[in-house]
C-alpha cells in the first residue's frame, strides 16, 4: 500500500510529492501525456510577492527565500523582469488603488516611455514601476521537484485519468482507466477537477470553480528587443503584457468561469484584450503567432484550500491556488508537509486557518 497518493500532475502535486516523498511511499498520478500540461504549463510565470489575496502574499513572502537561494550551490530560479503600471488620465482613482495594493512607485511618464517605447505619451498619464516583480524559471523548478521526488523513492504516472475513489479499509482504492491502487492518504492536487475528485471520495466539495486565463503572443512589436522590459499591466489587471523568449505575450486577464477542461482562448475575448492594450501603445497588433489560455481555479473565497478535510480524515485538500501556484509552491508545499507530520509549521496559526478546509464545513 502507498503512503502518499497525489493526484494531480501540475506544479502543486509534483511540489507535494517531491516533499511527502520524505516521509513515506509516494505516488503521484497525472491524467494527461505529461506533468504540467494544463495551467502549469501555460503560466505567465512572474514572482510578484505582493500580488493576490492576504494568504498568498504571506505564502510568496515566505516562499522567496527558497526561490533566490536553492540550496547545494545551485543558482536563483529568478531572473529580473519588473512590473509596470500605466494609466489613461481618468483612471488615477484606480490607478492609485493598485500603487498601494501592489507597492508600486510612481514614476515619470517620461521615464516609462524611455524603459518601455512603445507606450504612447499620447495615452500614458501616469505610471508606476518597481524591480522586484521577477520572472521564473518553471520548467526547471519543476524538472528539479520531478527528480528530488524520484530521489526519495516516488515515482509518477501519466496518462492516469482517476476514475473512482473509494475507502477501502484504512485507507483508499483509486481506479483509473488502466490501473488500480491503494494508498493511505490522498492528496488533491487536482487544479481544476479538484471538486470533481472530492465527490468520486465522497468529501463534501468546496466549490473551486475553474476561471480561463486567456494569452495571445505577438512578434516583439515594432521589431525592439524587448528582453529588458518590464511586464506592463494596465489599471486593476484590465490587461497585461510580458517578454517572453524575444516575444510579447499579452492577456486581456479574463477570468471567465467554466466547466474543468482543456481551456482554449475565447476570440472575443481575446480580441477585447488586445485592444486595451493596442491602446496604449503606438504598435498595432498586426499579428498574432499563437494563442492558448489556462485555467486558474478559485475557492469561494479566492484563498487556497489546504489541509485534511474535517470529516474524511486521509483526504488532503491541496487546491484552490488561482493564479499564483507557481510564486507560493515552496512554502505552500512545506506547509502541507508539516500538516501531515502534526508539527508546528513555520507560519502563522491564524494563516494555517484561513487556508484549511474547515472554513467551508
Amino acid at each position: 500500500m502507498i503512503d502518499f497518493l497525489v493526484i494531480g500532475g501540475g506544479v502543486a502535486g509534483i511540489a507535494a510529492a517531491a516533499h511527502l516523498a520524505e516521509l513515506g511511499s509516494t505516488l503521484l498520478l497525472e491524467r494527461e501525456d505529461v506533468l504540467g500540461f494544463h495551467a502549469s504549463g501555460r503560466s505567465a510565470a512572474m514572482f510578484e510577492e505582493d500580488y493576490g489575496p492576504a494568504p498568498i502574499k504571506a505564502l510568496s513572502q515566505a516562499s522567496r527565500a527558497f526561490f533566490e537561494t536553492p540550496g547545494d550551490g545551485r543558482d536563483s530560479y529568478l531572473s529580473p523582469r519588473g512590473l509596470m503600471l500605466v494609466a489613461h488620465q481618468d483612471q488615477r482613482a484606480g490607478f492609485e488603488a493598485d500603487l498601494a495594493e501592489l507597492d508600486l512607485a510612481e514614476i515619470p511618464v517620461a521615464e516609462a516611455l524611455t524603459r518601455v517605447p512603445i507606450l504612447s505619451p499620447d495615452k500614458v498619464a501616469f505610471a508606476a514601476a518597481h524591480d522586484t516583480a521577477t520572472d521564473i524559471d518553471t520548467d526547471r523548478l519543476m524538472g528539479d521537484w520531478t527528480k528530488l521526488l524520484r530521489q526519495r523513492g516516488g515515482d509518477t504516472r501519466t496518462r492516469q485519468e482517476v476514475t473512482a475513489l473509494t475507502r477501502h479499509g484504512a485507507g483508499w482504492r483509486v481506479e483509473t482507466r488502466s490501473d488500480s491502487f491503494e494508498a493511505r492518504q490522498i492528496v488533491n492536487a487536482a487544479g481544476a477537477w479538484a471538486d470533481v475528485i472530492a465527490e468520486m471520495a465522497g468529501v463534501r466539495p468546496v466549490g473551486i470553480q475553474p476561471r480561463r486565463r486567456s494569452m495571445a503572443q505577438l512578434p516583439a512589436p515594432g521589431g525592439h528587443d524587448v528582453s529588458g522590459w518590464p511586464m506592463l499591466m494596465g489599471v486593476h489587471e484590465a490587461w497585461y503584457a510580458k517578454p517572453q523568449a524575444g516575444k510579447l505575450l499579452v492577456s486581456p486577464a479574463d477570468a471567465d468561469p467554466v466547466p474543468p477542461q482543456d481551456a482554449w482562448a475565447d476570440d472575443m475575448v481575446l480580441a477585447e484584450g488586445l485592444a486595451r492594450y493596442e491602446e496604449m501603445v503606438t504598435t498595432p497588433v498586426t499579428r498574432l503567432e499563437a494563442s492558448w489560455a489556462g485555467l486558474r481555479s478559485f475557492a469561494p473565497d479566492g484563498v487556497p484550500v489546504f489541509g485534511q478535510d474535517p470529516r474524511q480524515p486521509g483526504f488532503w485538500w491541496y487546491a484552490g491556488q488561482g493564479g499564483y501556484g507557481f510564486q507560493s509552491a515552496p512554502a505552500s508545499a512545506r506547509l502541507l508537509h508539516d500538516l501531515v507530520t502534526g508539527r508546528d509549521p513555520e507560519i502563522d496559526r491564524d494563516l494555517i486557518a484561513a487556508l484549511s478546509p474547515e472554513r467551508f464545513a
